[in-house]
């Protein structure tokens, strides 16, 4: 079958992953209100195409924090990579790599840090943190991903909690016994997620700050409030995102909530998005409402459970393809 758009890399992943970890995958909070309207959102939205633009020559390339890209998708932080692809991490590092874009590695990686940072030298890589009750750890995993070159933190902030995934309470999700979540020192029951903090606040980006030279860019950001709170407390970036509707339902797409968050911010930092990417005409709507990239996460995963490295390389190709022609016939 030819692979042609991301819902065919979807279709795939659904056919031939194990339940359990296609369900993982895939699963919103309670009734997947917010992870649908992720999607359907984008749909609502219309181009106002202009003519005669000349679109010989274009340049799809841009700069995250003064990095150059070759186009403005990235690799959003998703958990457990080694369900959907024996290499894991190492893999997706590889891909985004050869793609020439950035890739946030997640704390719940199923490869360490230092493989993921082997595997794939020189390429753009950023860490996603969750702070958990025993600050020891967490302070570690940020100075080994410091020294390790990783360029930017991102601290997710929408999960004091794991919102209630229905199939994966019925399924009894675990990880199988072959997998550890490779950077946390001890195993713990990943769906209760019981070393979360969930006391963490605002104040909690200084203590980060005392520990780290990197840029810090706060994750799951909705509200203009919580934006300008933000760029107060002296972050570098924000990532519009509802945790792909896996955290509270009944909250807004990320594409309907980035136009506030980008009023709010003024230009004052970067602002990104994740959520609902699946073809390249939304990711110009997201640029045009003014996010500076995005990031796809289970587009992602449905690439490497393709291919590996090769099918996540496949999914960015069509994405780039998509955004060059869709920029193109809007003028």
């Amino acid at each position: 079958m030819a692979m042609v758009c991301l819902s065919d890399f979807e279709a795939y992943a659904k056919k031939y992953l194990p339940k359990i970890a296609w369900d993982y995958f895939a699963a919103g909070a309670d009734d997947c209100n917010t992870r649908d309207e992720n999607i359907l959102a984008y749909k609502r939205i219309l181009f106002r195409p202009r003519m005669l633009r000349n679109v010989s020559m274009m340049d799809i390339g841009t700069k995250i924090l003064g990095s150059e890209i070759s186009f403005p998708v990235g690799i959003a932080p998703t958990g457990f990579h080694q369900l959907a692809w024996p290499d894991g991490e190492k893999s997706t590092a590889r891909a985004a790599k050869a793609m020439n874009t950035c890739y946030i590695a997640s704390t719940y990686s199923t490869c360490t840090l230092e493989e993921i940072s082997a595997a794939a030298p020189g390429g753009l890589r950023w860490f996603q943190l969750y702070i958990h009750r025993n600050r020891t750890a967490s302070q570690q995993l940020v100075q080994r991903a410091e020294a390790l070159g990783f360029q930017a933190l991102v601290l997710t902030a929408d999960l004091p909690y794991t919102g209630k995934r229905r199939d994966d309470i019925r399924n009894g999700f675990r990880l199988p016994p072959h997998m550890k979540l490779k950077n946390l020192e001890r195993d713990f029951e990943v769906c209760k997620m019981s070393l979360l903090d969930p006391s963490i606040t605002w104040n909690d980006i200084y203590w980060l700050q005392s520990l780290t030279h990197l840029p810090i860019i706060i994750k799951g950001i909705l509200t203009k409030e919580d934006a300008e709170l933000a760029v107060r407390h002296g972050v570098q970036g924000i990532i519009v995102s509802n945790h792909g509707g896996r955290q509270l339902d009944e909250g807004p797409a990320t594409i309907d909530a980035l136009v506030e968050v980008v009023d709010a911010v003024q230009g004052r930092v970067e602002v990104y998005l994740d959520g609902g990417i699946r073809k390249g005409s939304d990711v110009l709507k997201a640029l045009a409402l003014g996010a500076k990239c995005v990031f796809i996460g289970r587009p992602a995963l449905w690439g490497l459970a393709y291919k590996g490295e090769e099918g996540l390389q496949d999914v960015l190709r069509i994405l780039q393809d998509e955004f060059r022609l869709s920029m193109a016939l809007a003028g």
